[in-house]
């Protein structure tokens, strides 16, 4: 009730002010469950999805987050939690597997379930390597993935303050298809297959975004 209480209240305020030109809307199944998989450019990426989805969005969400006081902090703190975000602890592996267990349990439930491949939001602004944890998500649920790129988030404000730009950036949210798997051979091993498919993801949303391709770093030998 509060979801859709604030859904009404919030989303259109925030429509008319930042006016997102959204795309693929249409992509996205009305019930049943759903993986969104979005590029993580700004901290406002986690309100401008939920804003322009017409289904509760659910979330990983650092949780550091609730570490943080005052006033402000407060209000987003108590907002995530009415919403059913799902805290997790920074580098923490128990802490990162649990989480994942609770998405499997929201999208057994049958809700859509939005999650960053990255694991963390892009310094640099280019895409950067997907972690495998939403191939784990697709394999156990079987639900679908859909690619979102999100295009301008990173010029809404002032790097490092709350204030707005003087000039007002062009938002999109651009919403692919479901991603087809049916390509990758299922009989490769474990980390093999777990990469491919979220390699695959990548390549989705990198063609929905426009973004860069981060180069990984090879590991170096002590």
């Amino acid at each position: 009730m509060f979801y859709k209480t604030a859904h009404r209240l919030v989303a259109p305020i925030i429509k008319a002010w930042w006016r997102p030109k959204v795309t693929g809307l249409e992509n996205v199944p009305e019930t049943g469950p759903v993986i969104i998989a979005a590029n993580h450019r700004a901290n406002v990426d986690s309100f401008l999805v939920p804003v322009v989805f017409n289904r509760k969005v659910r979330y990983i969400i650092k949780a550091d987050f609730w570490h943080k006081t005052g006033l402000t902090a407060r209000i987003k703190q108590r907002f995530f939690e009415a919403v059913g975000s799902i805290p997790v602890e920074r580098g923490t592996l128990k802490s990162a597997h649990g989480s994942l267990e609770k998405a499997r349990q929201v999208l057994q439930e049958g809700g859509l379930f939005a999650i960053y491949p990255e694991g963390t939001r892009s310094k640099t602004g280019k895409l950067g390597r997907g972690r495998t944890g939403i191939a784990w998500l697709e394999e156990k649920t079987g639900a679908p993935i859909i690619p979102v790129g999100l295009v301008g988030t990173e010029k809404l404000f002032v790097p490092g303050k709350t204030l707005p730009r003087p000039r007002r950036a062009k938002l999109e949210v651009r919403i692919g298809t479901p991603i087809d798997f049916s390509d990758i051979d299922r009989s490769l091993p474990e980390n093999r297959r777990r990469r491919a498919i979220t390699d695959r993801v990548m390549e989705e949303i990198q063609k929905l975004s426009g973004q860069e391709r981060e180069t990984p770093q090879p590991k170096t030998k002590h």
